[in-house]
C-alpha cells in the first residue's frame, strides 16, 4: 500500500485530528483534496478489488484535512465526507472484521453501531445530515475515525488482537476495508 501512496501505521498523521475545512471559503482546497482521494482510490482499485466497498481518508494520503471518500459496494455513487461528525449512534452493535489500507496485512474484530447519523458540510457550506446503516455505517464510521486520529484497533475489545490475513481467511467471516 505504501507504493500506492497510502500512509502506513505508525505515521504521526494517522494519530492526529484532521483540520476542518472552512466552507465555502476553502472550496478550491476541498475540491483539490477530494481529487487526490479519488486518484488514490483509483490507483488502489487497479491493484486490489474491493467487492464489499472501500474508503480512504485524507490523512491516509498524507493530508491532515477532514475529508474522506467511501465507495459503497455494488457500483453505487461514492460518498464524499467533508468535516463529518457522527451525531447519533444506535445502541444495537455488530462486531465484524475490518481491515485498513494503512496496515494491510491484518484484520481485527471491531464492534460498531448498526446505525449512525452523520453531519457533513457541502462545498457550499451547508450542513447535510444523513443516516447510514449496517455495512455502510461501518465504512463511514471507520473513515470518520481516521479523521479523528483513531485506527480501528482503538475500537477493538480489550484482549482482542488483530490477526494476520492468512489466519483471517481461515475464519470464513466477512471483513471490512477502511470500511466494509
Amino acid at each position: 500500500m505504501r507504493d500506492l501512496g497510502v500512509v502506513q501505521h505508525g505515521a504521526g498523521i494517522l494519530a492526529e485530528t484532521a483540520r476542518a475545512f472552512d466552507l465555502p471559503a476553502e472550496r478550491d482546497e476541498a475540491e483539490r483534496v477530494m481529487d487526490e482521494l479519488f486518484a488514490a482510490m483509483e490507483r488502489i482499485g487497479q491493484v486490489h478489488p474491493f467487492a464489499k466497498g472501500m474508503g480512504i481518508a485524507a490523512p491516509q494520503i498524507g493530508i491532515a484535512r477532514a475529508a474522506a471518500v467511501v465507495q459503497p459496494p455494488g457500483g453505487a455513487p461514492a460518498i464524499i465526507l467533508l468535516n463529518p461528525r457522527i451525531t447519533e449512534r444506535a445502541e444495537e452493535m455488530d462486531e465484524q472484521y475490518e481491515g485498513c489500507l494503512s496496515f494491510f496485512d491484518v484484520r481485527g474484530l471491531v464492534p460498531r453501531p448498526l446505525e449512525i447519523t452523520v453531519e457533513a458540510t457541502a462545498l457550499t457550506g451547508e450542513t447535510v445530515t444523513t443516516a447510514y446503516d449496517r455495512g455502510l455505517a461501518r465504512l463511514i464510521h471507520h473513515e470518520i475515525d481516521h479523521l479523528d486520529g483513531l485506527l480501528y484497533t482503538a475500537r477493538m475489545r480489550t484482549g482482542v488482537d488483530p490477526i494476520p490475513v492468512e489466519e483471517y481467511r481461515q475464519t470464513g467471516r466477512d471483513w471490512v476495508y477502511d470500511g466494509v
